[in-house]
């Protein structure tokens, strides 16, 4: 068994070769690769600002107050700093170099100046933020390696599911278009700054960490970033665009027409793969995005050390940030709503799989893990060879997809939730003892 030291060494060495590879692949066909957006962090125009402040923020939790603000501070004045030398030479406002470069001070001087606890704290939550910003380099280059995976797409195949589930992509596109620019500025916002909800969640469950050194077993991230390695690896393997493009406006002279949001595609029993352009991602299926907001949901439910229930604010912040999640996805046209049952499927597949791992594999874990990947399965074969057979009999399909589903949800929900209140501070008291 690898010691701590050689299991680090080698997820480093990994994670570097994965960088190398994933530039050399980019570099080839003429996008952005994560060592050039990385050396933009540093020293050009940051691609994101709400990422290098939300890797900041988990950095900062394992930081006494002092050193907090000394790093906010640092970060917002080099911020600034960059913005000004921009701004006089006539570039764009790209905030985010500085909380990337205080970052890397921070594993810096918890390596060489700060020992103890005040030294593991630091280094834990500081690998946390740069995973963060990581990811979302990692994440942007595969965008691109699913276009050129999947020049044929399947959303002729999708769509009829679709119509089994009652078309909610048309129904939430015609929603929004009748609530207006306000509630559409909202759910927007909501859906792309996903890692500030994220980052609002892990803070609370780690708020302790800094003054005890006690981190929980399981915690929001190691969540997000599972379900960010998994993923998107079916992306290429199910090459979706979604509505918008497929049949809306978006998808230009590769669109099957200006049907979305007003005007549900007439049924196909014929459906087939379509050529698509060159730059729009094959990203739909499964959503992701459902699987991250479920799983914000489901990490504000309750305290990650003794299972009482989360504050109120945060139990309602949780459910907001899903719901607008959800509504967005669908309503914006980035989804079909086979997409999101897909996603919420395997989010809590994974959810069981990390969850409680003091608990070891149990009887219960192992059938709960197998029966949410035997139904994730089931739904992406059954979205591409039985596409048809959901539309001639859309009532009974739609009844089995979500019934499955909704079986899934309970059982989920029956055992991770259902005795929480009473069995957590036990497992606590063991896990102590």
């Amino acid at each position: 068994m690898l010691s701590p030291r050689a299991g680090l060494t080698a997820a480093l060495s990994v994670g570097a070769a994965l960088l190398i590879v994933l530039q050399i692949v980019a570099s080839h066909h003429h996008f952005t690769g994560p060592l050039e957006s990385i050396w933009a962090d540093f020293a050009g125009n940051a691609k994101s600002f709400t990422v290098p402040w939300a890797g900041l923020g988990l950095a900062l939790i394992g930081l006494s107050w002092r050193r907090r603000f000394l790093a906010v501070g640092a970060a917002l004045g080099i911020d600034l700093g960059y913005q000004a030398i921009r701004t006089l030479s006539g570039g764009p406002l790209a905030m985010g170099n500085g909380p990337v470069l205080v970052l890397l001070a921070l594993i810096g001087l918890a390596c060489w100046k700060w020992q103890g606890k005040d030294r593991t704290n630091a280094l834990h939550a500081a690998a946390l933020g740069i995973l963060l910003v990581l990811s979302s380099k990692v994440a942007d280059v595969w965008l691109g390696i699913t276009v050129l995976a999947g020049p044929r797409v399947l959303d002729e195949h999708i769509v009829l599911v679709d119509h089994a589930l009652g078309d909610p992509s048309w129904l939430m596109g015609q929603l929004l278009d009748w609530l207006g620019p306000i509630a559409s500025a909202v759910l927007h916002w909501v859906y792309i700054e996903l890692p500030v909800g994220a980052m609002i969640v892990t803070i609370w469950q780690l708020r302790t960490v800094a003054t005890t050194g006690d981190w929980p077993k399981h915690y929001l991230v190691r969540t997000f970033l599972v379900l960010g390695l998994i993923g998107p690896v079916f992306y290429v393997v199910f090459p979706v665009v979604g509505p918008m493009f497929a049949f809306g406006a978006d998808g230009h002279v590769f669109s099957l027409g200006s049907y979305w949001p007003n005007v549900v595609p007439p049924v196909d029993l014929s459906p087939g793969s379509i050529a698509f352009d060159h730059y729009t991602p094959r990203n739909c299926m499964p959503s992701l995005h459902t699987a991250w907001a479920l799983s914000i949901f489901i990490h504000s439910r309750r305290d990650p050390f003794t299972g009482a229930s989360a504050p109120v604010w945060l139990r309602w912040g949780g459910t907001f940030w899903l719901v607008a999640t959800l509504s967005a996805t669908l309503g914006f046209g980035y989804h079909y709503g086979a997409d999101l049952v897909a996603g919420a499927v395997l989010c809590l597949t994974i959810e069981s799989t990390l969850r409680a791992p003091e608990r070891g594999w149990d009887r219960t874990r192992v059938q709960l893990v197998s029966a949410g990947a035997a139904l994730f399965a089931g739904l992406l074969l059954s979205y591409r060879y039985l596409s048809t057979g959901f539309a001639e009999h859309p009532v009974p399909a739609g009844i089995v997809v979500l019934g499955l589903s909704a079986g899934y949800v309970t059982a989920f929900y029956r055992t991770w939730f259902g005795d929480a209140v009473t069995t957590a501070p036990e497992l606590e008291s063991a896990v102590r003892a």
